[in-house]
């Protein structure tokens, strides 16, 4: 039977490139105040000049139409285990929301037979000035159950999401584990017909990540369907039984999972570079701009193809647009399965690791020494954080660039059991021995 049938579904945003806040502070009042007046020509701005270039005014009147999802139709059957994999801007998590009556679709038909529950951000659905105890309750009333039916699966949530010493504190002091734990274990337990699941399992730890991928196909054997969003190509092969692949805002591809992330692995294009000249449309927010993020051989040349003995260097540029801020820059690298393969930080070797930064251009050069890295597809993730006393994230964004390790010594592409094994690993780095007879 299909439980949701999909027809010409699009969905169009407008962009505006004006700042959007959470909530508004005092600095922010003031802001939007000498904007006002700055709109109405009774101050002039002012434009900061740093030794290397200048820091560029935004034009704030700017908008565009993007069209996240163009013309989708599909059906998913009831019981089916869909997984859902694109690059970034691919449309995955906006179907998700529409799915989910979250926003509405620009145009198309949606017909859905059945409840939904979604898990799309860390927080969505919770009330973060009530306890977990009362957002259980809340969760339930919006699914539709009445009190004895979300009494019956009390105990059972709570002991899911391990969080009972926690039971009856507002959730806006939990941590991002704990509130995805809560939110995963109140989604998963209250019997809906769908369950939607975004990227957001990533927060969680690898032993609550498996529990969650057990619980999901237990969920699909009693006749319930789940529709399961994720960059880690191991959980969708996992989970899954059928994968559809997004591609700018299309469904590219349709079939089975192992189908589907063959296509999608085989198919990635490296990535050397990656500029954002218009500070206007570049990534982050009124803090920080990214400008260009580049793949780097021993010359310092843009390059995507590398040896496991070669050095290979990650070069991030962006602007920092307002003071105030301890920055740091992390650089995840990721395998082609998804998995973190270590993660680096740039304030260990900054001036600026105990101070806050200027206003100007940046740059920061990650150095990868070579016999460290192993035969792999890497993709890099980028975030750029204050941190201190109040720890914010200006700019975040996924699989930015993308180069490839080989070794160039084994022409054959094929070895023993070992080295294949050896080979799924994400580093192998030649380290120091000593070696003497002692008899």
């Amino acid at each position: 039977m299909v439980i949701i049938k999909i027809e010409n579904l699009s969905k169009k945003y407008t962009i505006s490139h004006q700042r959007q806040e959470r909530y508004s502070t005092l600095r922010d009042t003031i802001v939007d105040n000498v904007k006002r007046m700055w709109n109405q020509g009774i101050v002039q701005p002012i434009k900061r000049v740093n030794s290397n270039s200048k820091v560029q005014q935004f034009d704030y009147s700017k908008k565009e139409d993007f069209w996240a999802l163009k013309d989708i139709s599909l059906e998913i059957e009831q019981g089916a285990r869909l997984g859902i994999i694109g690059r970034n801007r691919a449309g995955k998590s906006t179907l998700l929301k529409v799915l989910s009556r979250i926003t509405e679709p620009t145009s198309g038909r949606i017909s859905i037979k059945g409840r939904v529950a979604s898990l799309l951000e860390v927080g969505t659905g919770f009330h973060p000035e009530l306890t977990g105890r009362e957002n259980i309750y809340l969760n339930g009333a919006i699914l539709g159950m009445r009190g004895q039916e979300i009494k019956s699966k009390f105990d059972e949530i709570v002991s899911f999401a391990e969080i009972e010493k926690f039971l009856d504190t507002p959730v806006k002091r939990y941590s991002s584990g704990m509130y995805v734990r809560l939110a995963f274990a109140v989604a998963s337990h209250l019997e809906p017909d769908i369950l939607v699941v975004d990227e957001v399992l990533a927060v969680g730890d690898l032993l609550f990540q498996n529990k969650c991928l057990g619980k999901m196909s237990e969920i699909t054997k009693g006749g319930r369907t789940v529709l399961f969003v994720s960059h880690n190509m191991e959980a969708i092969q996992k989970l899954c039984t059928q994968a559809i692949m997004l591609h700018e805002g299309n469904i590219v591809m349709e079939g089975s999972t192992d189908e589907v992330i063959s296509k999608y692995l085989g198919g990635k294009y490296h990535i050397g570079e990656q500029t954002w000249p218009d500070i206007s449309r570049a990534p982050a927010d009124s803090v920080v701009r990214m400008h260009a993020m580049r793949v780097l051989d021993r010359n310092g040349e843009v390059c995507t193809n590398f040896d496991v003995r070669d050095p290979v260097s990650i070069e991030t540029e962006y602007w920092v647009l307002e003071e105030g801020h301890r920055l740091v820059l992390q650089l995840y690298f990721v395998n082609e399965m998804g998995h973190v393969l270590f993660i680096s930080k740039d304030n260990n070797d900054s001036p600026w690791r105990d101070t806050t930064c200027p206003i100007g251009l940046y740059r920061s050069i990650c150095h990868i020494p070579g016999d460290f890295l192993n035969e792999c597809e890497i993709s890099i993730t980028y975030g750029i954080d204050t941190v201190g006393v109040s720890h914010l994230c200006h700019a975040t964004a996924r699989d930015v660039l993308r180069f490839r390790i080989s070794d160039r010594l084994d022409p054959r592409g094929v070895r023993g059991n070992f080295q294949l094994q050896w080979r799924q690993d994400g580093v192998r780095p030649r380290l120091q021995w000593s070696v003497k007879k002692i008899n």
